[in-house]
């Protein structure tokens, strides 16, 4: 893989009737792929949507050591981007997937929810994440049903005998793929998942090796079938966004995943679109939700966006990464501000009642400067055990969580 700047390109309207193109976003997750990995291996499909768009180094695993902790593990990957939130809300700690709160919604249930006439679809190598993570078909979700899918194929053992080299994953990823190629090329649905195995099945077995290198070269083999299709829609008309990432990276060695070294945190996101400043400062997994919201016009309730771990990698970056310290009554706050001018609203909560399905009582205890990157609030006269932070920006919230000690 290698990194590109693409060219300035300058447009020329030739007339006056300007058609808006219909939004179409697909995101692909190649499972358990170490940045280093990818970066040493030959990637020319990667390589030619990074050339009109972007690259970098993300993480998943939440704070480190802090409230919102997060295992490095494939599942609770998964739904840290379809939730936009951490593991301490979307409560899926494993890849047993036994107790997810649906109160945190998923980008499906958000998409269809607003526009009930557009299509989604899920085309995986893993059941489990249509009907246990979005959920589909459960009252907790609402019902939820995905309009296309395509999966459970691994657990058909007569068709798909497990093996021990996982040819038998391999045989399915290609199925996914050569299908969901076809279907965006034939109906392009309007929100799509794709998530493709092999590649950590080999880190597992085989570890930093060849077999890992040629694993990556076939799931980019992969993307280049589905990036022909897209390029076939977008040539109709369409506007598409396309992100790439993995779920968790590895341990030394490359063999295991699940703790929180650097190693294990490290991801990557690749995309047919430029991102903001944000996109350069390490962005999170938790990222791409709300950047899908912003490209797809989702309107999402207040209470719900309050509750988001991550910030749009689209448009204006304001702030990022909120920490906060108790000095007796005096809140000490601190983020990341990327230069943009404007201020932010500062809400407080003592209670976490959305986990529940109820609301939270906000109280606003002031207004900041995001430049300044710091603020000191009074809070005389709160009295918390665990408090809640969110800042209101100009677009989109950041939170964080206090602990009295």
């Amino acid at each position: 893989m290698r990194k590109f700047c693409a060219p300035l390109l300058v447009a020329t309207l030739f007339n006056i009737h300007v058609h808006a193109q219909e939004k179409k976003a697909v995101f692909i997750i190649l499972d358990g792929i170490p940045a280093p990995a990818i970066e040493k291996t030959e990637t020319p499909n990667l390589d030619r949507i990074i050339a009109e768009g972007s690259y970098a180094h993300a993480y998943v695993g939440g704070l480190k050591g802090g409230y919102s902790e997060t295992p490095t593990i494939s599942a609770v990957g998964y739904n840290s981007l379809l939730t936009g939130t951490w593991y301490n809300k979307h409560n899926v700690k494993d890849n047993n997937i036994e107790r997810p709160n649906y109160h945190y919604w998923t980008i499906f249930r958000h998409f269809k929810t607003t526009y009930p006439h557009k299509t989604t679809a899920v085309y995986s190598t893993w059941m489990d994440n249509r009907t246990k993570l979005i959920g589909e078909n459960l009252e907790a979700t609402g019902y939820f049903q995905t309009d296309y899918h395509f999966d459970g194929f691994e657990r058909d053992v007569v068709a798909y005998p497990p093996d021990d080299k996982s040819q038998y994953i391999l045989a399915i990823d290609r199925k996914i793929a050569d299908y969901a190629a076809r279907e965006i090329l034939e109906k392009a649905p309007d929100l799509t998942w794709i998530y493709l195995q092999y590649t950590d099945d080999m880190g597992h077995k085989y570890g930093d090796s060849k077999e890992m290198e040629e694993a990556i070269m076939e799931a980019d083999r992969q993307v280049g079938q589905i990036w022909e299709s897209i390029q076939t829609r977008r040539d109709r008309g369409e506007d598409w966004l396309v992100i790439i990432t993995t779920d968790h990276g590895r341990a030394e060695g490359g063999f295991h995943h699940g703790g929180q070294s650097d190693e294990e945190r490290t991801i990557w996101m690749v995309s047919n679109h430029k991102f903001n400043a944000h996109f350069d400062n390490n962005p999170g997994i938790v990222d791409i939700f709300p950047t899908l919201v912003e490209y797809m016009d989702i309107p999402v309730p207040k209470s719900r966006a309050m509750e988001l771990d991550g910030v749009s990698l689209l448009g204006k970056a304001y702030a990022s990464n909120l920490s906060a310290k108790l000095n007796e009554s005096q809140l000490n706050l601190s983020w990341d501000h990327y230069g943009e001018a404007g201020s932010a609203l500062v809400w407080i909560t003592p209670t976490n009642q959305f986990k529940y399905g109820r609301f939270d009582q906000y109280f606003l205890v002031g207004e900041v400067s995001l430049q300044d990157g710091k603020a000191i609030l009074d809070i005389t006269g709160y009295t918390f055990e665990n408090l809640k932070i969110v800042m209101e920006m100009p677009k989109g919230y950041i939170n964080t969580w206090l602990r009295k000690q």
